[in-house]
């Protein structure tokens, strides 16, 4: 018998969809994610669940190539009837019209839930995201300085898919969607009341979307300006996925809140993670000076400089060299760290490495590596080097295991292969942890 979860969502890359499950499973709902739509024989095997996650790479597609992606993802949509449908984007919502474009996201998802308009929920404060009149601002690391979005030091000189538009609504609309409403962060009842104002009552919220349904407006963008905030929008999301199939866009903060108005059914996991048994193997391809940051406080792994350039060589032979180093140090017991960035900084690597080639030749080399020597815990930094890392892996899905750091959770591989079966694997984007992050992955929390 197939169960029909509540949710479904699909990831734009690796690291945000185990950010969600994390979000998920914390919150107590049934939860997998899994690397590509299911057959019937797949969901029967998985038993009853409330969340049901796709990890997938369309932030890293263009247009045509994100069509291609999604096609299943709407057909599973059609096929299972979930009350929501969450297409999680990334907290900093990085995208631009000829990739990862979000506009394309919805214009290709949206036929398959017929809920009167699309939610977009603009942050997620547990990892330092704020949206304010539209306006979305991100801290700089953990715990990190606020910045505007398209003034961050990171963001707005993205590799890929720079920030210059803090306003979301005019973001987006770069990427086809025009005429989005708003619900402001002032609407929502103040769980403080200690700044002297008239507190919003909680049928402010209904107020606004309904004069937003009378305006006509299909796309409805929220603020999000604390944690608290998150309770009241998931009521009126749910309120609404219970009239109609919704679909609702945004990054973890969605489940966050679907979960507050959600029926729990299942145990809280325990949130901390032991001391790795045996030596860990880290992939760090993210450019972000965050990850720098961790790498150079990994004190305790054996870093491996790589050349990225020459890892993406076709005849893959500095790719194999470089696999037979990493597992000799895994054999000598050592934690392995690859890092595809220099020392002193991606500035000095030469030509600009195409971000999707490096981030498929580092999948090729975990492969190797992992063939010669199997670990029990791992991790990979970045999105795109996430993303295609696993994709490399002959797995078909994560369960929850731990929180190492926000958005940074550690998860347990599903795979019908034994030795890769149950391997513990971390995912982070560029701009996720602290800067103990591997540290910790080592020692336990």
């Amino acid at each position: 018998m197939t169960h029909r979860p509540q949710v479904l969502y699909y990831g734009d890359d690796f690291t945000g969809a185990t950010d969600t499950l994390a979000s998920a499973a914390s919150a107590g709902l049934r939860s997998v994610l899994l690397f590509a739509p299911p057959d019937a024989a797949r969901l029967a095997t998985l038993g009853a669940l409330d969340c049901l996650g796709i990890a997938g790479v369309s932030r890293s597609l263009a247009p045509a190539r994100m069509r291609e992606e999604l096609t299943p993802i709407a057909e599973l949509a059609r096929r299972l009837q979930p009350s929501v449908l969450h297409y999680k984007t990334c907290s900093t919502f990085d995208s631009a019209p000829e990739v990862g474009s979000i506009g394309e996201a919805i214009r290709m998802l949206s036929p398959s839930m017929p809920g009167a308009q699309v939610a977009i929920v603009g942050g997620q404060p547990n990892l330092g995201r704020y949206c304010l009149f539209g306006n979305l601002f991100a801290a700089a690391g953990a715990g990190g300085e606020i910045f505007r979005i398209d003034r961050h030091p990171t963001m707005r000189r993205h590799p890929v898919t720079p920030m210059h538009e803090a306003d979301l609504r005019r973001h987006l609309a770069q990427q086809g969607l025009g005429d989005i409403g708003l619900v402001p962060w002032t609407c929502y009842a103040s769980s403080a009341g200690t700044d002297g104002g008239v507190e919003p009552s909680p049928s402010a919220v209904s107020a606004r979307v309904e004069a937003l349904r009378a305006e006509g407006a299909v796309n409805v963008l929220w603020d999000v300006a604390r944690q608290a905030d998150l309770p009241q929008i998931g009521a009126q999301l749910w309120d609404d996925a219970g009239r109609a199939p919704l679909l609702v866009v945004g990054p973890s903060s969605v489940t966050q809140a679907l979960a507050s108005a959600m029926s729990r059914r299942g145990d809280v996991p325990r949130e901390q993670v032991p001391a790795a048994k045996g030596p860990v193997l880290v992939l760090a391809g993210s450019l972000s000076p965050v990850t720098a940051a961790q790498v150079a406080a990994a004190a305790s792994f054996e870093v491996v400089r790589l050349d990225a350039a020459r890892l993406i060589e076709p005849n893959g032979r500095y790719c194999a060299r470089a696999a037979g180093e990493l597992a000799r140090h895994l054999r000598a017991g050592r934690h392995t760290l690859a890092c595809t960035v220099p020392s002193n900084g991606p500035a000095t690597q030469g030509p600009a490495v195409p971000a999707l080639a490096l981030a498929q030749a580092g999948g090729r080399l975990l492969r190797q590596v992992l063939d010669e020597v199997p670990v029990a815990r791992m991790a990979i930094a970045g999105g795109d080097t996430s993303s295609h890392g696993v994709r490399a892996l002959d797995a078909w899905g994560l369960d929850y295991a731990g929180r190492v750091s926000p958005g940074a959770p550690l998860c347990r591989l599903r795979s019908d292969v034994p030795a890769l079966d149950g391997m513990e694997i971390l995912l982070k984007g560029g701009q996720m942890g602290g800067v103990d992050l591997f540290e910790r992955l080592v020692h336990g929390t």
